[in-house]
């Protein structure tokens, strides 16, 4: 009767059905957590011949990269993670932000220098250029599992995590807003436009991390001092072998 088949149904539901929460916690992976420097979220900003002026604004790390990093070291606390790398490409100014997300609680960083009147917003250095530098990073330190933010405040774009997944043959799981790990993989509940549904994805992988995945802490006076004694290495981009010519243009 429908009675009967409707506790059928709910039987099969709880029993096939990964629950976040429930997950099994093995898995212990190398994390790599993108970050970009933007314009900070609370300047006004300037208009100039059809951009942004960039001239004497203030900068900082992008909001959905905070919650990255914040996600990333929450792993490496709950000893899901042996080591946290955090890498940036753009001019010198980076290491200032690479320094932040070292204060948060990254092990070290990666800085990919650019020349300095590159601009990261979009202008010059764009998403495809950008996911083919994060891969040659991502081989070259063997990460299981590659952090983004879901998009800048820049640009918008949301590109470059689909595209490096691509690239690298990995699974993907985008706009995540809960995470956790599953055996040799991880459970990840992401948005949508009708709700929110929950991957089960093996590793390695690309997560993008939306709003609603953490709160991202405030690096500690303490931690500050820590992070200028930790390690950065520099790679300079146009070294890498990637093409870095912007092939459109906003109009």
């Amino acid at each position: 009767d429908r009675q009967q088949l409707s506790h059928s149904i709910a039987f099969l539901f709880e029993t096939f059905s990964p629950d976040i929460n429930q997950a099994n916690t093995t898995v212990i992976m190398k994390v790599l957590v993108g970050i970009k420097r933007v314009v900070d979220y609370a300047v006004k900003v300037r208009v100039n011949k059809g951009t942004v002026d960039l001239a004497n604004v203030k900068q900082s790390m992008n909001p959905f990269c905070e919650i990255a990093v914040e996600e990333a070291v929450r792993l490496k606390e709950a000893k899901k993670a042996s080591e946290v790398v955090a890498v940036s490409i753009g001019p010198k100014q980076c290491t200032e932000t690479l320094r932040t997300a070292l204060a948060m609680g990254c092990d070290r960083g990666i800085h990919i220098q650019t020349d300095a009147k590159v601009r990261t917003d979009y202008m010059d250095l764009q998403p495809f250029a950008i996911a083919q530098l994060l891969k040659k990073v991502a081989e070259q330190e063997e990460s299981q599992l590659v952090l983004l933010g879901k998009q800048s405040i820049d640009s918008d774009c949301g590109q470059t995590g689909p595209l490096l997944a691509g690239m690298m043959g990995w699974p993907q799981v985008t706009f995540a807003s809960n995470l956790q790990t599953d055996g040799d993989g991880l459970l990840v509940e992401r948005e949508t436009d009708t709700g929110s549904e929950i991957i089960q994805t093996t590793l390695p992988a690309v997560i993008t991390c939306d709003l609603r995945l953490n709160e991202p802490r405030y690096a500690t006076l303490p931690n500050i001092m820590k992070a200028k004694k930790k390690k950065v290495d520099t790679m300079v981009a146009g070294d890498m072998g990637v093409d870095l010519e912007p092939h459109n243009q906003v109009v």
